[in-house]
């Protein structure tokens, strides 16, 4: 006999997260916790950069935002393609850029949280 969540208790609309689920979505945050690949991050949700670009709009050196990526991609949060002679870093999974866009969104320029937006 299955038990099934009582309506408007944790776990009614969605089932709990497996613990493989769990422990993906922390490496995730752990990932995105660094200033620079959240830095990272944001650039390439809103276009494809090469790492000359991306360095400069992050104000770090190529070789650092060259790490930054290699994890990135390692984690398949970023792709990569040939462009000529450069590589194009760019998001691809609209659910990493919703989750970019909507921290932003609820984060303050002076890093309080943001009010919520009216109903």
């Amino acid at each position: 006999m299955s038990t099934s969540p009582a309506p408007g208790s944790p776990g009614a609309e969605h089932p709990p997260p497996t613990p493989a689920q769990l422990r993906a979505a922390a490496e995730t945050f752990a990932l995105l916790a660094s200033p620079v690949r959240l830095h990272l991050m944001w650039l390439i949700t809103h276009a494809s950069y090469d790492v000359s670009t991306l360095a400069t709009h992050a104000g770090s050196s190529i070789a650092t935002v060259s790490q930054h990526l290699a994890k990135l991609r390692l984690a398949g949060l970023i792709s990569a393609r040939r462009d000529g002679r450069r590589t194009l870093y760019a998001v691809e999974d609209p659910h990493v850029i919703t989750l970019i866009r909507q921290i932003f969104d609820h984060i303050a320029p002076d890093g309080s949280l943001a009010p919520d937006p009216p109903q």
